[in-house]
C-alpha cells in the first residue's frame, strides 16, 4: 500500500461527513499521555465515529511522518515475507483503518507574538514539502522534529496565512476565541490587528470553544458579518485539540479525540471537497456534531437572533399583497450592501411554527430563480436551495455582496440594507455605489475613519476625538431650509456616509426618528448619562434589539447618535452602556 495509493474518495450524494481538524500526537512536546501509538490514535478515531480526522503537531509533521514510515516498514517487511503474526495483524489494522478514515496532514504553526495557526493538506502531500513550507515560516531547521511549542522568532500571522494558502493548505485559526488565538481576547492588540487577523481572504475558518453555546456573545455570533468593522462572515468550526488520546479524568478541559467535533456536508469524501465547502459561503454545510440529541437547526439559530444587516426571514411569497415583491427588493439590498440569506416559509419569530413552502419546493426554487434572473441588474451569482427546519421544508436564498453595484430591482429600483431595515437607496448612496462598483472606493463597509465631523463655514471637516464614534446609528450632520422646508444631512455611522437633501418626507425610518429626536425632544446635558467625554442619552427597545442614544463632546460640540445597536459598540461605549 504505496503513500500513493492511500488516499482513497468515496464518491456520494451530499452526506454529513464527521471531522475532527485538531489532533496531536506523540511528535508534540506538550503530548499528556503515555506509550500512546500511532495505530491507538486511528483505533480511538473509528471508536468516536469519525469520518476523517486531521493530524496537527506543533510546529512538525514528523508525527504523521513517523506513522507513514512505521507503515512502510512494516510493508517492506510483507515484501520480504519476514512479518511477524503480531506485525501482520498490525498492518492489516492500519489498512483497515486508513480504508475507513481519511487522514489529512498538516501542523499546528505557532506564529509572532504566539498566535497558533492550523495548516491541513491533502494525505499524499509529500512530507518534503510541508518541511520546506515550515521552513519558510521561520521554524529553525533543529526544531522541524522538535514538536515545541515556542520555536523563537517565527512569521506574522497574515504572512503564515498566505503561504499556507498558497501552498494549497487550509487556513484555519486555532482556538481563535481563548489563549494564543487570533480573536485577541483579552490581549491588548488594536482593534485594527483583530479585524486583520480575522477579515484575512486567505483565512479560511475560525476554531472556535463555544460553537455549542446560543447567545449575543458567542464568537460565530460575533463574526457573522452583522459587526461594521467584521463584514467578512467567518466560518466557526471547532476541534478536540486533543493533547491525548482520551479526555483526562481530573480534568474535563483537556478532551482527547473526537470530543469536539465538527460535521461537513460533502459530495465525498476528500480533501478537495472539504477545501470547497470551507472555501465557500454556504455555511448551513458545516454544523457542530450532537451525538445524543437533534442535528444543529441553523436556521431557528437564526429565527432566534432576528433579522438584521445579513439575514431576514419571510413567512409568505405570494405576489398578490407584496410578498414576492418585497424578497426580490431583499435580494437587491443584501447585494448593495453586505451580502445576506433570506429563508422563505418561516417568520422571524422563532416560537412560531415554520409554515414551510408547500408540497411542492423546488417548484418554489425555480420560481425565485426565474423572478431573480429576470429582475435583479445587472446578474447576480447567488444560491437557492431547500433546507429543512423542525422538519418542514422551507426555502433559502444566499446572497453574495456584489461586486457591480449598484443592483436594481426591475430596472430601475434600488435598495439598501440598513440594519433589519430594506429601504431605497437616496441619490448619494447610489453615488456611493457607483464608486464602489467602479473601484473608487475601499471595497470594505465598515467605516475606517477615527475622526469626527464639524460643521464649520466651509462645510463638514473631521476633527479629531479622544473615542472613535459607535460604528451603527445615524448622527443628524447638518441641517439647512430652503423654500420653507428642511433639508438635512445624515451621517451612516456604519459606513460613514454621508446622506444630502434628507427630508422627512423622504427619510428612512430610522433617519425619521433622529430627525423627529432632534427637533422636538433634543439632549439635555444634565439629564445624560456621563463617563468622560461619551454619555448615555436614551435607551430603547424595538423588536429583538436595543438601540441606544448616545452623546459625544468634541471640541465643546455636542454630538448626539441616534439608534446605536449593540453591533456598534466598542470599547469605552461598550463600557458605557454595560454591554
Amino acid at each position: 500500500m504505496s503513500r500513493r495509493k492511500r488516499r482513497k474518495k468515496t464518491l456520494l450524494t451530499q452526506q454529513w461527513f464527521k471531522l475532527d481538524f485538531h489532533i496531536h500526537t506523540p511528535a508534540s512536546a506538550d503530548y499528556q499521555q503515555d506509550n500512546v501509538t500511532y495505530l491507538d490514535i486511528l483505533k480511538e478515531a473509528e471508536r468516536k465515529g469519525l469520518d476523517m480526522i486531521a493530524l496537527t503537531d506543533h510546529n512538525t509533521v514528523s508525527g504523521y511522518n513517523k506513522m507513514m514510515d512505521e507503515i512502510d516498514d512494516l510493508e517492506l517487511l510483507e515484501r520480504l515475507g519476514r512479518l511477524k503474526p503480531e506485525e501482520e495483524k498490525q498492518l492489516q489494522e492500519y489498512r483497515r483503518l486508513l480504508d475507513k478514515i481519511l487522514l489529512l496532514t498538516g501542523f499546528e504553526f505557532t506564529a509572532t507574538f504566539g498566535f497558533h495557526i492550523l495548516g491541513i493538506f491533502p494525505p499524499d502531500t509529500p512530507i518534503r514539502d510541508l518541511e520546506f513550507l515550515l521552513l519558510q515560516l521561520n521554524i529553525p531547521p533543529d526544531q522541524l522534529d522538535a514538536g515545541a511549542t515556542e520555536v523563537g522568532a517565527t512569521s506574522d500571522v497574515l504572512t503564515a496565512y498566505r503561504l499556507i494558502d498558497e501552498a494549497g493548505g487550509l487556513v484555519i485559526a486555532a482556538h481563535a476565541n481563548s489563549s494564543h488565538g487570533v480573536a485577541l481576547q483579552g490581549l491588548s492588540f488594536g482593534g485594527q490587528t483583530r479585524i486583520a487577523f480575522t477579515q484575512d481572504p486567505h483565512l479560511h475558518a475560525l476554531e472556535v470553544t463555544d460553537l455549542e453555546k446560543k447567545g449575543k456573545k458567542t464568537t460565530a455570533r460575533f463574526f457573522d458579518g452583522s459587526k461594521p468593522e467584521y463584514p467578512r462572515r467567518m466560518r466557526c468550526i471547532q476541534g478536540s485539540d486533543a493533547h491525548r488520546l482520551t479526555r483526562a479524568p481530573n480534568n474535563a478541559k483537556e478532551l482527547g479525540i473526537g470530543e469536539r467535533i465538527t460535521e461537513v456536508l460533502l459530495n465525498e469524501k476528500s480533501f478537495e471537497a472539504l477545501y470547497e465547502v470551507l472555501s465557500g459561503s454556504d455555511f448551513a454545510r458545516t454544523r457542530p456534531y450532537r451525538p445524543e440529541s437533534r442535528p444543529f437547526d441553523y436556521i431557528l439559530a437564526a429565527r432566534e437572533e432576528g433579522p438584521n444587516i445579513v439575514q431576514e426571514f419571510h413567512e409568505r411569497y405570494a405576489q398578490r399583497g407584496g410578498y414576492r415583491d418585497a424578497i426580490i427588493a431583499d435580494v437587491c439590498a443584501f447585494a448593495n450592501t453586505n451580502g445576506g440569506t433570506l429563508y422563505i416559509g418561516v417568520a422571524d419569530d422563532a416560537k412560531k411554527p415554520a409554515v414551510g413552502v408547500g408540497a411542492s419546493p423546488t417548484r418554489i426554487v425555480n420560481m425565485f430563480q426565474k423572478e431573480i434572473e429576470t429582475r435583479i441588474t445587472p446578474a447576480l451569482n447567488l444560491t437557492i436551495d431547500i433546507q429543512e427546519t423542525q422538519g418542514i421544508k422551507v426555502v433559502r436564498i444566499v446572497v453574495p455582496r456584489g461586486k457591480e453595484t449598484p443592483y436594481t430591482m426591475d430596472e430601475s429600483e434600488i435598495y439598501l440594507r440598513s440594519e433589519a431595515e430594506t429601504t431605497r437607496a437616496v441619490r448619494d448612496e447610489i453615488v456611493e455605489l457607483v464608486k464602489r462598483g467602479l473601484g473608487m472606493r475601499s471595497p470594505t463597509p465598515a467605516m475606517e475613519a477615527t475622526a469626527e465631523t464639524t460643521e464649520t463655514t466651509e462645510g463638514l471637516i473631521p476633527q479629531p476625538a479622544s473615542t472613535p464614534p459607535p460604528r451603527t446609528g445615524v448622527e443628524v450632520a447638518k441641517v439647512e431650509t430652503r423654500n420653507n422646508t428642511h433639508y438635512y444631512t445624515m451621517r451612516d455611522l456604519r459606513n460613514g456616509n454621508l446622506v444630502k437633501n434628507v427630508t422627512r418626507r423622504s427619510a428612512r425610518h430610522l433617519w425619521r426618528y433622529a430627525i423627529e429626536e432632534a427637533e422636538n425632544n433634543p439632549v439635555q446635558p444634565s439629564q445624560v448619562r456621563w463617563m468622560g467625554d461619551i454619555g448615555l442619552w436614551k435607551r430603547r427597545e424595538q423588536g429583538k434589539q436595543i438601540r441606544y442614544d448616545l452623546v459625544q463632546r468634541i471640541q465643546d460640540q455636542e454630538h448626539v447618535y441616534y439608534g446605536v445597536t449593540e453591533e456598534g459598540l466598542h470599547g469605552p461605549w461598550s463600557v458605557l452602556v454595560g454591554e
